[in-house]
């Protein structure tokens, strides 16, 4: 078997949605096809993606697609920027390795997990991800205190057992904050509490709360923030800081009496090293469509339990990213948990993937269907426009 040619589209026709997933078909010449996504929908990066794409694929035409782990090092050992890695040249070699196993797990009729040494679980927990957004098949930037924990309670009325908030994105108003930085003034230093304990207040303490930051507090905010949720029981603290300084989340974990989680935009095993050997964080949050695809991903869980790390894969893009985390946490014994973002409740992203996976009482079950169990419909493939390498 070798690789004919690789299509490369990008789901952009919905003007409305917030997320434009990157998408590639890897075809065969014995017709067996695999799809793949580079995690850069969003955060103004598809078209690097899109770049980086033809380049690699060019690479690969002509190759055994079993041969995954030659072909992984090649894109990273043989290409003059694999080594120096970033968002970009990641995201291309995650969205490439994600079809390889693709390819392989149809070729041999089993699901990848297979392939990976067999499931660890039958079925994942998953918390209702972003509800600052609501909770509904569209996000609504919400305002107020009230507003939050109304939607709290309706993740909660489906049957999710955790959810996830940032309650200094948005002011009073619903109005973007830019950043929150240095020391928080007394106003939003309220704001991020009153949210918090109406949350808490709605939801009961048999359910878990996850703080979201996004990066956009520091070390300093962080420790302030620290001081107002010590009697809310957070499940952890999410991005506290810019995630490029393993000895300054360590400093951080030395201060705080919250787990702390981050790896969303931290790439590949070497990325993660120093966060683990000096153990600065409890979770980790690598997505497999930036990290470095599912090949890598095993390697960094697998690095992360020496440590007891707990993971919990970063998802905030299309269909196939989601099936493709689904056969890494269905194999890991360090799962923590399962991001099911609000986008994934929109009509324009369940209808992106052949199959619409979502949580039944807040559990997904690990679906048997052989490759990563998702494709991309032809009907959405030729609302695309696309490129084509052979």
């Amino acid at each position: 078997m070798k690789i004919k040619d690789i299509e490369i589209f990008c789901a952009d026709f919905e003007p409305s949605s917030p997320n434009e997933p990157v998408f590639i078909r890897i075809n065969t010449d014995e017709g067996i096809s695999g799809f793949g996504e580079a995690g850069v929908a969003y955060g103004n990066a598809k078209l690097g993606a899109i770049g980086q794409l033809q380049d690699f694929g060019k690479l690969i035409i002509g190759q055994d697609p079993f041969a995954i782990e030659k072909i992984w090092d090649q894109l990273y050992r043989d290409t003059f920027w694999g080594q120096g890695g970033g968002t970009i040249i990641f995201s291309a070699i995650s969205a490439i390795d994600i079809a390889l196993w693709d390819i392989k797990g149809k070729a041999l009729n089993v699901p990848v997990y297979e392939l990976l040494g067999g499931k660890s679980q039958d079925k994942v927990r998953a918390y209702a991800s972003q509800i600052q957004f609501g909770w509904d098949n569209k996000e609504v930037p919400l305002p107020g205190i009230t507003q939050l924990s109304d939607a709290a309670k309706k993740a909660v009325s489906e049957g999710y057992t955790a959810i996830k908030v940032d309650p200094l994105q948005r002011d009073i108003h619903g109005n973007k904050n830019k950043r929150n930085d240095g020391f928080l003034i007394h106003e939003k230093l309220k704001l991020c509490r009153d949210r918090l304990v109406a949350i808490r207040e709605a939801i009961g303490d048999d359910v878990d709360i996850i703080l979201e930051l996004h990066a956009k507090t520091d070390f300093n905010s962080a420790l302030q923030i620290n001081k107002l949720i010590k009697d809310l029981n957070i499940l952890y603290m999410e991005e506290p800081c810019v995630s490029l300084n393993a000895a300054l989340f360590k400093e951080l974990r030395n201060n705080v009496d919250v787990p702390l989680a981050a790896g969303e935009r931290i790439f590949s095993r070497y990325g993660f090293r120093p966060f683990l050997e000096n153990r600065s964080l409890d979770v980790i949050q690598p997505d497999i469509a930036t990290c470095g695809g599912i090949s890598e991903a095993k390697k960094i869980c697998d690095m992360a339990r020496i440590y007891d790390v707990l993971v919990q894969p970063h998802i905030c893009g299309g269909p196939i990213s989601v099936a493709a985390a689904l056969q890494i946490e269905a194999t890991i014994p360090n799962f923590c948990i399962h991001e099911h973002h609000i986008g994934n409740l929109s009509n324009f992203s369940r209808n992106l993937g052949e199959y619409d996976i979502q949580p039944i009482d807040g559990y997904i079950t690990i679906p048997d269907r052989p490759g990563i169990g998702q494709n991309i419909p032809e009907l959405i493939i030729n609302k695309c426009n696309s490129i084509k390498i052979s």
